[in-house]
């Protein structure tokens, strides 16, 4: 939903602003504002709504709905860096299923996942060999996380992995929102033989709650061509390679 990728990017936002920036009139914005507060997405303030917590978390089906041009090309160019018979680890996240869905239309190909969603969607296409990671399920992601998950990661190896992240900087590395996810995220990057970020724009130079690993444990970042120059440079100086897509 726009409004709630605006808040996320900006901070805040007022009903005059998201007036003017959906084309609606200030009493459908007061109402779908109301509406967002209900569901906890967001905080209501006077005259506007700020992030609901210190780093909004957007619910993977918001997130899904959000097949821009941007991620669909970060995608494209993620899945140009999986060899022919890799096997391809992948977190949850709206960017990584989007990869997934390339690689399968490209197949064969083995992925191994614990993503519920993208385990429902391959399930039946007969190029991929599917791999699911069991554990406890998290609704706002559609993963399977926790030691169960961990052991069975530390029982396999993936050629390369793509960890759909909430954040990425040089100085705090790869973050996420919750902390049994950034255990599992952690245990596909450390039984990979490389490991691959997909994050857009707004993910770049971003810190949430949970540390996954630092930056220099990433291979490569493949985001667009909006994402801060200046943290692009910096996660760069770690050692990362970076692709910068056009969306």
């Amino acid at each position: 939903m726009r409004i709630l990728d605006h808040v996320a990017a900006q901070g805040s936002a007022d009903v005059t602003q998201l007036s003017r920036l959906l084309g609606v009139s200030p009493a459908t914005v007061r109402r779908d504002l109301r509406h967002l507060s209900d569901q906890r997405l967001l905080e209501r303030t006077h005259g506007g709504a700020l992030p609901g917590g210190l780093s909004i978390e957007l619910p993977l089906q918001h997130r899904a709905d959000q097949r821009s041009p941007q991620k669909q090309a970060i995608a494209r160019a993620a899945a140009d860096l999986v060899p022919e018979g890799a096997v391809v680890g992948l977190t949850g996240g709206s960017t990584t299923t989007e990869v997934a869905r390339i690689l399968a239309d490209r197949g064969p190909v083995t992925l191994v996942t614990n993503a519920v969603n993208i385990a429902a969607a391959l399930v039946l296409r007969p190029t991929v060999d599917l791999i699911v990671i069991g554990g406890t399920a998290r609704s706002e992601s559609y993963e399977l996380v926790g030691p169960i998950a961990e052991k069975t990661l530390a029982d396999h190896h993936t050629d390369i992995a793509f960890l759909g992240v909430d954040g990425i900087s040089a100085a705090h590395g790869c973050t996420t929102h919750d902390q049994l996810e950034a255990a599992t995220d952690r245990a596909f990057a450390r039984h990979s033989g490389r490991t691959v970020v997909v994050a857009d724009h707004s993910k770049i130079g971003r810190t949430t709650f949970a540390k996954i690993c630092p930056a220099a444990d990433v291979h490569c970042l493949v985001t667009d061509a909006a994402a801060p120059a200046e943290h692009l440079d910096a996660i760069a100086s770690t050692g990362v390679a970076v692709t910068v897509v056009q969306g």
